[in-house]
């Protein structure tokens, strides 16, 4: 489990805990100001026409609050949200039958929308621009004016004359410690569980700038001190509960650490192409990709060129460091 924890948050679908956390408006929405400034814009102008919202699009890595965005959007907007995926959408009589049951001013909710056929997305051009769905040697079909939101961690594998039927597009970044620290007290006092500053801090440290991976680690550093301790929390109860999880000081899982000490040590610092990467650690390349890279770049600890992925100085030090603390102690590193 403890492997593969981090990795988890990103495949597992979220549990009513996740739900009772989640933001119920732009206001209770902490961090990504400039983003929230601009929704609630076209939030009130939509409402000053009388219209329905521009199709959205919200790119970024996992967990920092695409899905929440849209919910928002929905409770903002006193409408039904429909919650599907692009896998799950396989054919064009897929993407008709959702379409032909929204009503006007739903939203429509497409997650992972980049893994939609390219097939069934032409046909959401007509859908998105006029409000048809037309049907190929047969009828145009007339469908109430709906709202169509994306969420996406590939956004360059939308094809551009998609991307530009979106009225409005936004890429959530990660959240600093002050934000993160901010939804941990939140959360927390929903759960009822108190906590010191102190170890709130520590656990937004080690949370990757993602508040769902916060969450979670709040969840079970309020488990481990049930169980290990007195009750009361304690920045040294933290960090033992997150040792356990093999969760270093700055948030880097056990799968982190086996690609930065791969590329250190058996590609010599790179630069090493993603697939053979992936090959040497045993895991696929788009999990790589989508959840693990893009927290090691943003760290500082690997660069990606032209030739593929290198080491920088700060991640060969890190490397050092894990090594000698002996963080992960259960990863063979001779």
């Amino acid at each position: 489990m403890t492997e593969r924890f981090i990795e988890s948050l990103y495949t597992i679908p979220d549990e009513p805990f996740d739900h009772s956390l989640r933001p119920k408006s732009l206001k209770e929405f902490v961090g990504q100001e400039t983003i929230c400034e601009q929704v609630e814009v076209m939030i009130q102008a939509a409402k000053l026409r009388g219209d329905v919202l521009g199709h959205c699009l919200f790119s970024g890595p996992p967990g920092l609050g695409k899905t929440t965005l849209s919910y928002i959007l929905s409770e903002a907007m006193g409408t039904r949200l429909v919650v599907t995926s692009g896998p799950a959408i396989e054919r064009p009589a897929d993407l008709a039958v959702e379409l032909s049951k929204m009503k006007e001013g739903e939203i429509l909710f497409i997650d992972e929308i980049h893994r939609m056929n390219h097939t069934v997305e032409e046909y959401l051009y007509s859908a998105m621009e006029d409000f048809v769905l037309d049907i190929p040697k047969s009828t145009r079909i007339p469908l109430a004016r709906f709202t169509l939101v994306g969420a996406t961690t590939r956004p360059g594998l939308l094809s551009s004359p998609f991307r530009s039927r979106f009225f409005f597009s936004a890429r959530l970044d990660f959240y600093d410690v002050t934000a993160l620290s901010k939804i941990l007290q939140r959360s927390g006092e929903l759960l009822g569980f108190s906590i010191d500053k102190m170890s709130i801090e520590e656990i937004a440290k080690r949370s990757r700038g993602t508040p769902r991976i916060a969450n979670r680690l709040l969840k079970w550093v309020r488990d481990y001190v049930a169980i290990k301790t007195d009750g009361k929390v304690s920045v040294e109860h933290v960090k033992e509960a997150l040792q356990m999880l093999l969760i270093d000081e700055v948030g880097l899982d056990e799968m982190d650490f086996r690609i930065l000490h791969a590329i250190h040590h058996r590609f010599s610092g790179g630069p090493v192409g993603l697939q053979t990467l992936a090959m040497s650690v045993s895991e696929e390349p788009d999990t790589l990709e989508e959840v693990h890279e893009p927290f090691l770049i943003s760290c500082g600890f690997i660069k990606k060129t032209p030739k593929g992925r290198e080491i920088t100085p700060l991640g060969e030090e890190h490397v050092k460091t894990c090594l000698t603390k002996q963080i992960f102690p259960r990863y063979n590193i001779t």
